[in-house]
């Protein structure tokens, strides 16, 4: 079914999805840490750990010089959410309408979330189309608690109900002007080291694993069924090292362990040899809202930085 297509403006694109450790608030600061030969001529840009794509639009619109860009996550369902938004935008809108305007019918907070509860179980049998497998990943990311993308070990989302009022489901606009930002890049599904396989020395990759949890409760990086732990980490940093040898600018972005333990060297020890700066952040997916607030992260990179433009 087609609907009337509005103006694409891939500039304006901007990330589709709420993602817990989404890296807006961040962009000054990972701006400041780019190497200024970014400007200078054509690159390729790659991200292994997409998430919401906060960093990858803002390089789309930063960058003109960018001539290929990457984007992987391990994470299927966003993948192919990626994909639907790249190949069949009317269609999604299409669906998107129909899931909000039932939202937005039902009266009561209770029907909602029988909506969403129903919603929740549909999407993860993984058994009906494509469209409607994206759709219900906007529709739960919107309507559920803080955002969050948690699944447990059977790979089955399991975030509870958000209790929004009025959440906006269909970001039209958006979806029309992130399919116009996507015709020319190539989206992955895989493990990050596959990702990064191919790259030259023309490439800047952007590393944005998920996070070293700061305690022992305090983990949601649990955005697929196999566990980002100390171990992965490690094996990222030793692929950072060949991705150096080869003469490739990358930057990482972590937690900072520090905030809960001084004495936590880790991040430190792991990347000694490299550059590493700690920038401030607010953390706000925490349930206890007493305990949202600023904290550290670390920016930890290979290369000397200078003063590039601004990312936009």
């Amino acid at each position: 079914m087609q609907v009337e297509m509005p103006n694409r403006d891939k500039r304006n694109a901007k990330p589709f999805l709420k993602w817990a450790g989404g890296k807006t608030q961040l962009l000054p600061a990972i701006q400041s840490a780019l190497p200024k030969k970014l400007c200078a001529k054509p690159f390729t840009y790659v991200e292994p750990f997409v998430g919401s794509g906060a960093v990858f639009f803002s390089f789309l619109r930063s960058f003109p010089n960018i001539s290929k860009a990457v984007i992987n996550d391990i994470n299927k369902d966003l993948t192919d959410t990626y994909l639907t938004i790249k190949h069949q935008p009317d269609d999604l809108v299409v669906e998107l309408k129909k899931i909000e305007k039932e939202y937005q019918s039902l009266d009561t907070a209770i029907k909602q979330k029988e909506l969403f509860l129903h919603n929740r179980t549909l999407f993860n049998t993984r058994k009906i189309s494509t469209i409607n497998q994206s759709a219900l990943m906007i529709f739960l990311n919107r309507t559920c608690f803080n955002g969050l993308y948690r699944v447990n070990a059977k790979n089955g989302f399991n975030v509870p109900f958000g209790k929004y009022t009025n959440p906006k489901i269909c970001d039209e606009e958006n979806i029309y002007n992130v399919s116009a930002a996507l015709q020319n890049v190539t989206i992955l599904n895989g493990d990050y080291a596959a990702a990064l396989a191919n790259v030259d020395a023309d490439t800047f990759v952007y590393i944005d694993p998920p996070y070293k949890p700061l305690s022992q409760t305090a983990s949601f990086n649990a955005y697929a069924k196999d566990v980002f732990d100390d171990g992965e980490q490690q094996r990222l940093k030793q692929l950072c090292d060949v991705l150096h040898e080869k003469g490739i600018s990358w930057l990482v972005s972590n937690s900072d362990p520090k905030n809960t333990d001084p004495q936590n060297h880790f991040f430190e020890n792991l990347y000694r040899d490299y550059h590493i700066s700690r920038v401030r952040a607010k953390r706000m997916i925490n349930a206890d809202a007493s305990k949202r607030g600023e904290i550290y992260e670390l920016l930890i990179h290979n290369y000397a930085t200078e003063s590039v433009p601004a990312l936009i």
